[in-house]
């Protein structure tokens, strides 16, 4: 009898002379079909971000974060009745037509945002689990409920990215004309959180730059008719994955967010006269040489 060489051994199939071959999927199973991305935003859809005054020859950036209530035709309406579509879970009320009359004024570039908070906020870290809200003021939101993350991915790579590649755009534009973006950024806020009134008529936040909002509050103060909250109703301090913490911190420009009540601000006679408001206090300072340079202001 001939001894078997080892090139002549029979191996199981599906095995080398080396050992088991590998194999992308267990030959028992059979390979998944790929999951074909459906696009989010339609023909019929808003943009996901809108650039007034793109060719603007100032350094003033307005942006609006919560400009808009709409919803992708695709993800219907959340599930929500037309009056929670209304409240300020969906959208900061007024805030877009003032930021647009502020963009007249000045001549300014603004960017709103085209899409509901609800779907995807883009004041937000996408780590925030209040990024994509499933309750928003005690109220639950449907469609937001057990997402999976092809799901999510879909909402941040149609909405979330294209507004902040907006934002980064016209910043992008202001420093190539040789000047340092002084961003404004525009919300609003209701008169009553939980039963609690809240007296202030505008907010100014902030964090540790005080190159703007300390002025800011200081003209808004000496007209006499209005209440100025300093960090009020909400605090700027030590906040992160905000538009303003993403674009203008980091990068030493000047900033400040606007918090305007929204009862103020919900006609368009409201936004007329807190657009002149926030206008008359603002232009003067604009030109402040502390404006002009780019300064960082490290957190504690």
């Amino acid at each position: 009898m001939v001894a078997s060489t080892p090139q002549d051994t029979p191996h199981p199939a599906g095995q080398s002379q080396d050992g088991p071959s590998e194999h992308r999927q267990p030959v028992t199973a059979p390979t998944p079909a790929p999951r074909i991305a459906v696009p989010l935003l339609g023909p019929d859809d808003p943009p996901p971000a809108t650039t007034l005054n793109p060719d603007a020859d100032g350094p003033l950036l307005l942006v609006c974060d919560h400009a808009s209530r709409a919803i992708p035709k695709a993800l219907g309406d959340l599930g929500l009745p037309e009056e929670q579509l209304c409240r300020h879970i969906a959208y900061d009320i007024g805030a877009a037509e003032v930021t647009r009359r502020l963009a007249a004024r000045f001549g300014a570039t603004a960017v709103l945002s085209g899409f509901s908070r609800l779907v995807i906020d883009p004041n937000r870290a996408l780590e925030d689990p209040t990024a994509i809200p499933v309750v928003s003021d005690d109220v639950v939101i449907p469609g937001n409920r057990a997402l999976d993350a092809d799901e999510q991915a879909r909402r941040v790579e149609a909405l979330f990215h294209p507004y902040h590649a907006a934002v980064a755009a016209a910043l992008s534009a202001i420093r190539r004309r040789g000047q340092v973006p002084v961003m404004v950024s525009v919300h609003s806020f209701t008169p009553a959180m939980r039963g609690v009134a809240r007296p202030w008529h505008i907010g100014v936040l902030w964090d540790n730059d005080p190159r703007l909002p300390v002025p800011l509050i200081e003209a808004l103060t000496s007209d006499g008719r209005w209440c100025v909250g300093d960090n009020q109703p909400y605090s700027g301090r030590g906040t992160l994955g905000g538009t303003v913490e993403t674009h203008a911190t980091p990068a030493g420009y000047p900033n400040v967010l606007l918090e305007v009540r929204q009862d103020l601000i919900a006609t368009p006679e409201g936004a007329d006269l807190w657009a002149q408001v926030i206008g008359d206090a603002l232009e003067p300072l604009l030109a402040l040489p502390s404006l002009a340079v780019i300064r960082h202001y490290p957190r504690a």
